[in-house]
């Protein structure tokens, strides 16, 4: 959420970012119920100091019409300030409806555009996997290795659920041993997280766990949902709290489960493995001072590019335009991996993402630190992908094909999976 405050005074800049982000926000409502609210909570204060002169006048002595009058004043203000609670109250929760619609300020140089066209490369590692053999995409790759299972997914849990098997479990524990090891290396907290988050605090992060439109999938009859991602779990570890910033960023690695509606997510690129479900997914989440995260965000996108460049994968990186970047990202950097498979030819697809929302989750979230000053301040946070082992096994799969039908695995994965290839069978 925005500073309500920031919105009035920069009411032309706030709705010029909402247009192009191409989403929809009433800011003209936000500051008409901004200034209201503000009115309410004066005139509340007023009568209360009313209420305790009076108070402070019934304890001296006094004739009875005249205690009689105050006791009647004395009704007449509780009832009053009761009212001005009451539409208070009606108020916040309409601001707070609307405010939080209006996503965060974009970055100056975020490249302003709609859809993915409108990303601008800003790095390439590699080039596209040339083979002397027409290319198969992992769909068949894992049909001929029996690597995944889709019918049966489907048939337990419905579509776009798979069952991972042989070399493929295999796989999908050495990418995460990997991915932990690396951001071990690098100082992060490692943990595990749950599953289930409050709606609260999805919707503090930025997760709209409600309606149909909703991506995130509810728990019925609960105030829970299954999580999207740990972003979720690991941005509300610290709700409602003061944190201790003097040492530098907070640095916290999560493994999760990924629960995904997809409503409406169709076309060959979201075929196989691409868009599903459910996927493991290893996440990076960083707390730090308001000056410090533009460099952060760069910290986090070089882990990125390791944990790729590691692998051996070709991959590009893209500046994400303004109507891509999701409400509560500042700036986003996406990585896409070459995948072989993709579309007629090949194509790139994206794989990780890392995003600077700077206050915007943390003042949802409560979550504040105290500056050299000693005064209090919003945190800022961020988020990265380390791997997401189902997009990971797409363009690992698809790079390392070979002419007989095995695959050739990373040597980076060979101590974690203990196999070099999985053979043709």
């Amino acid at each position: 959420m925005l500073d309500l405050k920031f919105i009035k005074e920069n009411a032309a800049a706030v709705k010029a970012n909402v247009d192009a982000r191409f989403m929809t926000a009433d800011v003209d409502e936000v500051i008409r119920l901004y200034d209201r609210r503000n009115e309410l909570i004066t005139e509340t204060d007023a009568l209360r100091r009313r209420r305790n002169e009076n108070a402070k006048a019934m304890k001296a002595k006094l004739e009875p019409e005249e205690r009689q009058r105050l006791i009647e004043e004395g009704k007449g203000l509780k009832d009053a300030i009761a009212a001005k609670e009451g539409e208070n109250a009606e108020v916040k929760a309409a601001l707070d409806a609307a405010a939080s619609r209006i996503p965060n300020m974009a970055h100056p140089d975020a490249p302003v555009g709609k859809e993915d066209k409108d990303n601008s490369e800003i790095a390439r590692h590699g080039e596209p996997t040339v083979f002397d053999f027409a290319p198969k995409d992992h769909l068949q790759i894992a049909e001929d290795l029996d690597l995944i299972d889709f019918e049966a997914g489907a048939k337990v849990s419905g579509s776009k659920f798979y069952f991972l098997k042989n070399e493929a479990v295999l796989l999908e524990l050495a990418l995460t041993r990997y991915a932990l090891d690396i951001l071990r290396s690098r100082g992060f907290v490692l943990t595990v997280t749950p599953d289930i988050a409050r709606n609260e605090i999805a919707e503090g992060i930025g997760f709209n766990p409600r309606g149909e439109e909703s991506n995130i999938y509810a728990l019925e009859g609960t105030d829970t949902c299954l999580v999207g991602t740990a972003e979720i779990t690991l941005g509300g570890f610290y709700a409602g709290d003061i944190i201790d910033l003097s040492d530098g960023p907070i640095l916290m690695a999560g493994l999760s489960h990924c629960f995904r509606r997809e409503a409406g997510a169709a076309g060959q690129y979201s075929k196989g493995l691409y868009r599903v479900h459910q996927f493991t997914k290893v996440e990076m989440f960083a707390y730090c001072r308001a000056e410090e995260s533009d460099d952060l965000l760069m910290r986090l996108r070089g882990i990125e590019e390791d944990i790729f460049e590691g692998l051996g994968i070709p991959f590009r990186v893209v500046d994400t335009c303004t109507g891509d970047l999701g409400a509560p990202a500042y700036r986003k950097f996406d990585l896409e991996a070459w995948m072989p498979g993709r579309g007629e030819s090949g194509d790139w697809g994206e794989v990780t993402s890392t995003s600077n929302c700077t206050d915007f989750q943390a003042r949802r979230l409560g979550i504040r630190y105290k500056g050299e000053d000693g005064k209090t301040r919003t945190a800022h946070t961020l988020n990265g992908t380390a791997v997401a082992i189902s997009r990971a096994l797409i363009a690992l799969l698809e790079n390392g094909q070979r002419a007989d039908g095995s695959v050739a695995v990373p040597e980076v994965l060979v101590p974690y999976c203990g196999f070099e290839t999985i053979p043709a069978k």
